[in-house]
């Protein structure tokens, strides 16, 4: 369904540069004698192309090639320092960046992937012919990095020789996209050639924010060209939109698994943390939310803390495990409502010296201190955000209170700063092995706080069904939407494809050992539960607990109540988890969380039926799930009424 190569290469067309030899003559005449010496050393003939091609497209005043050794990434934060990308903050080697007010999300409506005419693509997805890309590109590319110098990185998603990782090239003229790379990725510039070797194939990345102006913002593209594994960004500064290597390649990594990989490799928007079970055993878990919904605070409950956003996950053919890797080395991570109580590992880095943190569009105070919404500390009177001058009380044109910071703000950071960062099984390339798969969203009214798929097929059907409510990581967007996997935003093809590579992946007969499936839901309120209001029924420590129970369960160690959706866990079990985090757990609260409104999750089940119904090669497989659990529903619907209690779930199971 997809066929790499094909069509016009856009890089290649713009830049002109079409063979070897006219590449290294382009290198002689714009890198310094340094810089030379070290582009002279990859050998790889097809990256030194694409570069060639970015530097003859983009036109910059000077190149600067990252090597991996520390005093390149040096500086480039001293240049980032310099220029004003970044400003130091009053703790030490803690800095700020703005982005523009009009870019402090993903400019969904400006994301394109570049397509052949007759080329499939996910129903949800927003396409553009190559053509017509090629049209932007070669208009406003060409020269846009004029007064500008432009750095060349060699980085890996994921640890030098693990099955999944593959390598890339980030080319930038912001020092801010670069030194952000810095701490979210590994510097494979002395092994690029031999990991180009094992994965066969690499990623390219061109960025530029150009003038770096507000008005230039209605312009901006982010472009994804499947067909030559290529993305370019234009008129941008937030990170979402100019690292490329992370979202960006993160779709080039999912067409990968759908296409080229199936029954083998699965690319996944997922945290991977372990737990720390009885006699001291580590469960690792792989789970999905969409940004914004909870995947951080979930990374860092665990133990063992490998990773809180991206999952390569793969077959181990010798053991028959599901193993995994982070792509990454950091965290792009939000800071809003991150404070002591809830997030204590993270905080400790934010709030001391000890290592690199990038804030962005935060609300730095009259102590160069960074505030944002919801950190615990006494609320700030006066400071500066991505807006300008900020005061207590200050309204928008329209009389909307302005926040301290946007909902969006972010900090970048290495992982190896967090505390329960488990280095050793983060940087193995044999990844780790993972035995629970978790789906979560922003649900307020539906799903219990967690419950575990009867089969791999439901546990599937589980991923295929989560609903969010929108978050600010993306510009424009509103209301409550499917995100089916997490990972809607990020699929290219058809969902129907990405789908059964889904089934094929976890039905497959190497699997030896398989991982339960789980669905996690924090965001139930008092107001869908009985009560009112939208206060939430839990608190962000009680995620400990739902992980605890998983890590039981994919264990064998506890019971649950078989129900038509899955398994739910048994009241006992539950209060001595509670009973570990120091909180009461009353069991009238328990029995709230845990009762099932049949209205919303039957009306659930008949929207995925629908939506899915629309898209193309959509495996029969979900239809038969959801047509059997509204069967089921339906009958405890007709038995017990609309609302059906724990105790009439168990007593119906029996």
């Amino acid at each position: 369904m997809l066929e790499l190569k094909k069509g016009v290469d856009i890089l290649l067309a713009v830049g002109g540069v079409a063979n070897i030899a006219d590449a290294k003559a382009l290198f002689k005449s714009k890198l310094d004698a340094s810089n030379l010496a070290k582009i002279n050393t990859i050998k790889n003939e097809e990256a030194l192309l694409k570069i060639a091609n970015a530097i003859s497209m983009c036109e910059p005043d000077n190149v600067f090639i990252i090597s991996d050794k520390k005093e390149d990434a040096a500086y480039v934060k001293q240049q980032s320092l310099k220029r004003g990308e970044e400003r130091n903050l009053a703790i030490k080697g803690h800095t700020i960046h703005f982005d523009l007010p009009e870019d402090q999300g993903r400019l969904v409506n400006q994301t394109f992937y570049i397509v052949n005419e007759d080329e499939d693509i996910s129903s949800i997805a927003k396409k553009e012919l190559r053509a017509d890309s090629h049209s932007y590109i070669k208009e406003n590319m060409k020269g846009i990095m004029h007064g500008l110098d432009m750095y060349v990185a060699f980085l890996n998603r994921g640890p030098v020789g693990a099955k999944a990782a593959v390598p890339a090239l980030m080319i930038t003229s912001s020092t801010y996209v670069q030194t952000s790379g810095d701490l979210l990725y590994r510097n494979v510039f002395s092994a690029f050639d031999s990991e180009v070797e094992r994965c066969g194939t690499f990623f390219t990345n061109v960025h530029s924010q150009g003038t770096g102006r507000s008005e230039d913002v209605a312009k901006a593209r982010i472009y994804m060209d499947r067909s030559w594994q290529t993305c370019y960004s234009t008129f941008c500064t937030y990170a979402g939109n100019t690292l490329l290597l992370k979202k960006g390649n993160h779709r080039f990594a999912v067409d990968r698994a759908t296409y080229f990989k199936v029954e083998e490799e699965l690319s996944e928007h997922m945290f991977i943390t372990g737990m720390t079970g009885p006699g001291g055993r580590k469960t690792y878990f792989a789970g999905a939310a969409p940004s914004g919904c909870g995947k951080t605070t979930t990374a860092m409950v665990g133990t063992d803390f490998i990773g809180d956003d991206l999952a390569q996950i793969w077959i181990d053919d010798a053991s028959g495990t599901v193993r995994a890797i982070n792509p990454e080395a950091g965290i792009f991570g939000i800071v809003a409502d991150v404070n002591q109580e809830g997030d204590p590992f993270l905080m400790k880095r934010l709030r001391h010296e000890g290592t690199t943190v990038i804030f962005s569009n935060v609300l730095i105070d009259e102590n160069d201190k960074p505030r944002w919404t919801g950190d615990g500390d006494e609320a700030p009177t006066k400071g500066v955000n991505f807006q300008g001058e900020w005061f207590a009380g200050k309204k928008t044109a329209d009389g909307k209170d302005i926040l301290i910071s946007h909902p969006n703000s972010r900090c970048t950071l290495s992982c190896e700063a967090i505390e329960i960062y488990n280095s050793e099984a983060a940087e193995s390339a044999d990844g780790v092995h993972i035995k629970v798969v978790s789906y979560s969203g922003r649900d307020s009214d539906t799903m219990p706080p967690v419950w575990v798929a009867k089969s791999m097929d439901a546990g599937v059907a589980i991923g295929a069904s989560i609903v969010s409510a929108a978050t600010a990581t993306e510009v424009g967007a509103t209301g409550v939407s499917r995100q089916p996997w997490a990972n809607a935003p990020f699929i290219p093809g058809a969902l129907g494809d990405y789908m059964d590579a889904q089934f094929k992946f976890f039905n497959s007969g190497k699997i030896k050992d398989k991982p339960i499936m789980a669905g996690l839901n924090y965001f139930l309120t008092e107001g869908a539960r009985g009560g009112e209001g939208k206060k939430l029924l839990g608190e962000k420590k009680d995620v400990k607990v739902w992980l605890g129970w998983l890590e039981l369960r994919a264990n064998g160690d506890v019971d649950a109540i078989e129900t038509p959706i899955g398994f739910i866990p048994l009241y006992e079990d539950l209060k001595k988890l509670f009973d570990g985090i120091n909180k009461p757990y009353p069991k009238d609260l328990y029995d709230r969380q845990f009762s099932f409104y049949l209205d919303n999750i039957i009306s659930r089940l008949n929207l995925q039926d629908a939506a899915f119904a629309k898209d193309e090669r959509v495996p029969e497989k979900i239809f038969k799930i959801y047509a059997a659990q509204k069967t089921e529903l339906v009958a405890l619907r007709d038995k017990y009424g609309s609302i059906v209690s724990v105790k009439q779930l168990a007593e119906a199971a029996k």
